[in-house]
């Protein structure tokens, strides 16, 4: 029943809000002649935070992941901050409250910027970072680099109730006016965001065009046409569909993929939280299956009239799993084909395009565009009024970088319809 809610809720908002730039463009300008005004900042009240949700929650910072200290591994996690705009008050004299994840510290610069913009002469200031002393609650998000608590270099507490809605609007996963002193700030872990954000493919992925030949991830435009497939009465084909966008594209960011090989000699490179087809391997694992005889279909995550076939995260697909890869051919055929190692590795790069059919081709192994929500089918239905508008305009190679503003919508939506078990392991926050 929550699922169906998202899916209508997801949809019916989705179409309106996608429907209203296009008619807005119809006209000159910014769209019938309307006047964008600067936003109005609401300072936050006392003892007032948002999001209106508990600090340590999938709406807000999530779930705390254990104390950081000098000598623990994820120790590295944290990066000192070193930004001339900001005051570190650094009582202790150990440079603590300068470390920080980088989350943190992203938000935190961009902070810094607000103020000086807000109030001329003023800095940033820090009074609490990173806690290695026990000086807070045992599960406090300072031990882990993801807090802060900050004022104004002038220490005027009229400022304060200001400083929140600048932390708010600063990007801040959740902000407090705790106490007269100081406005406390906490941001999401970086594997929480990851699992968010990060259903990518790195720069170097390779996909099959249609005419023949390849193209690596960040040379693709929309309006290319890959190999994809496409379902119809329960069975699923190969077949080419346009690529009508991009749900992230990052073309200078580093970060952790999960290369997946098989026993096919394909080797795929996806970040952790997005989705992969799986196969039962009792089917003849390493049987070729020409595209003739179709396979099960893919839209149905559990399968369907006996079939196993899913689909899984790729941090959870482990050697010994099957999983479904293409030939390079005139006319590609799929094979079941047994993963044979997984290993992680930093690439440069992060592209995650959208195609018409919601699945696509890469590196030979046939995976979902979705990712981040448990399941394929509702993705592939959260995503239909996107694709109808990119049908109704057709595809625009004028694409910024950045992650898509659809998909961050719909992860909002999921946020307020969906339990947490429908999301990446990593970002399920209690």
């Amino acid at each position: 029943m929550r699922i169906s809610l998202f899916l209508l809720t997801a949809s019916l908002c989705a179409l309106v809000l996608l429907l209203a730039p296009a008619l807005e463009g119809c006209g000159p300008g910014r769209g019938i002649g309307k006047r964008r005004f600067p936003k109005k900042l609401i300072p936050l009240a006392y003892k007032q935070f948002s999001p209106n949700v508990a600090e340590k929650t999938l709406g807000a910072s999530g779930r705390p992941e254990g104390k950081i200290t000098r000598s623990s591994e994820r120790f590295k996690e944290l990066t000192p901050n070193y930004n001339t705009d900001i005051i570190f008050k650094d009582e202790e004299d150990t440079g603590a409250d300068r470390l920080m994840t980088q989350r943190c510290k992203d938000k935190l610069n961009s902070l810094a910027i607000s103020v000086m913009n807000m109030w001329p002469g003023v800095k940033l200031r820090v009074t609490e970072g990173w806690d290695e002393d026990g000086h807070h609650s045992e599960d406090s998000l300072h031990y882990e680099g993801r807090a802060v608590d900050i004022t104004t270099s002038d220490r005027d507490r009229n400022k304060y109730n200001m400083l929140a809605r600048l932390a708010v609007e600063a990007g801040f996963d959740w902000v407090y006016y705790e106490s007269k002193a100081h406005v406390h700030c906490s941001v999401k872990s970086e594997h929480s965001v990851a699992a968010k954000t990060g259903g990518c493919f790195p720069g170097d992925a390779q996909v099959f065009l249609e005419g023949g030949g390849t193209k690596q991830m960040r040379h693709l435009l929309p309006g290319d046409r890959v190999l994809s497939s496409s379902t119809k009465d329960g069975h699923t084909s190969l077949l080419y569909s346009p690529v009508i966008s991009f749900l992230d594209r990052q073309p200078n960011i580093m970060k952790t993929f999960y290369i997946i090989g098989t026993d096919a000699g394909f080797n795929i490179s996806l970040t952790a939280a997005h989705l992969i087809f799986t196969a039962d391997c009792a089917d003849g694992g390493n049987k070729t299956k020409p595209q003739e005889t179709f396979f099960p279909s893919i839209w149905t995550d559990r399968g369907r009239s006996g079939a196993h076939l899913r689909t899984v995260f790729a941090s959870q697909v482990q050697p010994g799993q099957c999983v479904y890869t293409s030939s390079e051919e005139s006319e590609p055929h799929v094979r079941i084909s047994v993963v044979t190692f997984v290993e992680e590795q930093r690439s440069t790069g992060l592209y995650a395009p959208l195609t018409q059919h919601g699945s696509i081709v890469v590196n030979g192994v046939l995976s979902s565009c979705y990712a981040a929500v448990d399941s394929h089918e509702l993705s592939h239905w959260a995503f239909a009024p996107l694709r109808f508008l990119y049908s109704m305009l057709g595809s625009s190679q004028a694409q910024s970088d950045g992650v898509h503003w659809y998909p961050r919508l719909l992860h909002r939506l999921g946020e307020l319809l969906l339990d947490a078990g429908h999301f990446h392991p990593w970002g399920i926050e209690q």
